[in-house]
């Protein structure tokens, strides 16, 4: 089954010089560069490659002011949480310590990357709709397809914004250089919803393209904003119909896959778990020297480990040793909800823990030891940059095995390109998600019964022996599995909740469960803000991790502050010069 291969179909279509945009002051004001004549691009090929245009920004990269902050697994966010450190050294990429340490100023240079790339693909779905008005001649089917995929991405652009950025301008096809009447004083949740519901009316089942949004993807992507804004009652009804009757695009019945690492492995990507994800491909001719627009997974191109292993660089996005200790368990196999950091501390130093564990820690991160897919035993601190700094731990979700190397890597790009950018999707939404956002919404309503069943589903899978990290065996890249399963690599203990005594336990049960399950993958910050516990969680993480990490020194998470992210001060300058306000920013910033 193909996949989209997003940015070389623009090519061929003949539309980059259409879609890329030019820098401007205004960040709604990008008008295309080049000559191309409108009535040349309404043509259905025209029409389908803006699509696809506003498609490849799915995975965060490919347009004016991108970067290492704009890309599709939220990583840099992700360390403003309680899972990962900045990593590499403090001064490397040091506008990312302002995110970890909850100092982030409206004139950090990586706070206008997500907010760029996100309008400018919003503005590319525009593009579409725009241009395909002005084609009569396509059919009603495919004409509401285009639409629902158009504007099933805008939401999800939208979406993104509100997540970082809280207050926005949702920039649909009334907001253009001629309507100057905006502001991000209104409530943009209607809008995302009103996207989202068109696409779940309009969007297929099925496509013969993988990467291409779909009805349950439309659906899920509801789900997730009715999650975000409390609205659990109406999140769960759809949930509930995803996981009886949802599908991927390739027309598979959504479930977990039997191993929990083949969510994260090049050679298993478009599974039946996945819900939707922002599609990666190698050797297609789109990887070029640094600075290019490459298809493979360039938003995580720091995040390999330091000194040796997968890639050749750069030391980035190191599991933090309290997401470490999250995975112990307790003489049942159950997690240690209120006192995993208490006592002594996992491979900090080696074999000071001698507790079990959850199998999943050896998935979601490298520890000294423990088999780092076939690269061997992952040495320890050799591998990583500035231990103060950093910890003890690699990532390994974004990496591939070294069986895969080439196959699945690019061998197009200069300096250390050809090693780290990998034909790996990153997960937006997946399976395991639905079933505990459903378990969530049915702890919220009392019913302990279904929270429970649906929490325990993602823990079977989790306690699958099959899917375990092993010792003195070959890991086979295909399948994501050790071949011979004879002496787990650690002293794992898993098992499943006999019951939820009551809606507060259940509900602590499941965001821990979430942590574990959704580790590194950029949900955890925006988890924490949802559930109005931010400010709680992480001022007692701090108090905690900077004993380790020195330069933490006195950080505070202010609440009603810390949650968003600032305006981009520059832009706001530069809506604002008239005198007009119509960005304004953000409270404490």
């Amino acid at each position: 089954m193909k996949i989209i291969n997003y940015k070389i179909l623009i090519a061929t279509c003949l539309v980059v010089i259409a879609t890329i945009v030019a820098c401007n002051k205004d960040f709604l004001n990008k008008p295309p560069q080049g000559t191309l004549n409108p009535a040349t691009m309404s043509g259905e090929a025209g029409i389908q490659g803006l699509l696809i245009g506003a498609y490849s920004l799915v995975d965060g990269e490919g347009a004016s002011g991108d970067g290492f902050a704009s890309g599709a697994s939220n990583w840099t966010y992700n360390v403003t949480g309680d899972d990962a450190y900045k990593g590499s050294d403090p001064s490397d990429v040091g506008d990312v310590i302002g995110f970890e340490t909850w100092t982030v100023s409206p004139t950090n240079g990586a706070i206008p990357q997500k907010w760029s790339v996100c309008y400018a693909g919003a503005q590319r779905c525009n593009e579409v709709l725009n241009t395909l008005a002005l084609n009569a001649e396509i059919d009603a089917t495919k004409r509401s397809q285009i639409m629902g995929q158009a504007r099933f991405l805008r939401a999800y652009f939208h979406l993104e914004l509100k997540l970082v950025y809280g207050n926005i301008i949702y920039a649909d096809t009334t907001v253009n250089p001629s309507n100057t009447a905006v502001s991000n004083t209104t409530d943009v949740w209607p809008k995302i919803e009103a996207d989202l519901q068109f696409a779940i009316n309009t969007l297929p089942e099925t496509w013969s393209d993988a990467g291409r949004a779909n009805k349950s993807a439309a659906k899920a992507m509801l789900a997730k904003a009715l999650m975000h804004q409390k609205k659990y009652s109406a999140a769960s009804s759809i949930l509930k119909d995803l996981i009886d009757n949802g599908k991927t695009a390739k027309g598979e019945k959504y479930a977990l896959n039997t191993n929990y690492f083949s969510n994260f492995n090049p050679a298993q990507k478009n599974s039946q778990e996945s819900v939707f994800a922002a599609q990666t491909s190698v050797k297609d001719g789109s990887s070029v020297d640094w600075g290019g627009d490459p298809n493979g997974n360039y938003g995580d191109i720091l995040n390999f480990p330091y000194n040796g292993g997968p890639g050749g660089c750069c030391g980035f996005y190191n599991p933090s040793q309290d997401f470490a200790n999250a995975f112990k368990t307790d003489a049942a196999g159950l997690p240690l909800l209120d006192t995993w950091f208490n006592g002594s501390s996992v491979s900090d130093p080696a074999g000071a823990y001698t507790g079990t564990l959850d199998p999943r820690i050896d998935w979601n991160m490298g520890r000294k030891g423990i088999p780092y897919l076939d690269w061997g035993p992952h040495p320890g601190d050799d591998w990583i940059r500035n231990v103060i700094a950093d910890g003890h731990f690699s990532p390994k979700k974004n990496v591939y095995a070294k069986s895969q190397k080439d196959a699945f890597t690019d061998q197009g790009s200069a300096y250390w390109g050809p090693s780290q950018l990998v034909a790996n999707n990153v997960n937006i939404i997946r399976v395991a998600q639905l079933y505990l956002w459903y378990a969530e919404c049915q702890a919220d309503a009392g019913n302990l019964t279904e929270a429970l069943k649906y929490t325990n589903l993602v823990r079977a899978r989790a306690a699958n022996k099959s899917g375990w990290v092993y010792k003195n065996s070959d890991y086979n890249a295909a399948t994501a599995t050790y071949a011979t399963q004879t002496t787990p690599a650690d002293n794992y203990l898993i098992n499943q909740y006999a019951s939820f005594a009551d809606k507060t336990f259940a509900l602590k049960a499941i965001r821990h469960e979430e942590r574990l399950e959704l580790g590194m993958e950029g949900h955890r910050f925006f988890d924490l803000v949802r559930w109005g516990i931010a400010a709680t969680t992480l001022n007692a993480y701090n108090s905690r991790e900077k004993l380790l990490r020195p330069y933490r020194g006195s950080a505070v998470f202010t609440a009603g502050k810390n949650e968003i992210y600032p305006i981009p001060q520059g832009t706001i300058d530069n809506m604002n010069q008239d005198g007009t306000v119509r960005l304004k920013q953000n409270p404490g910033y």
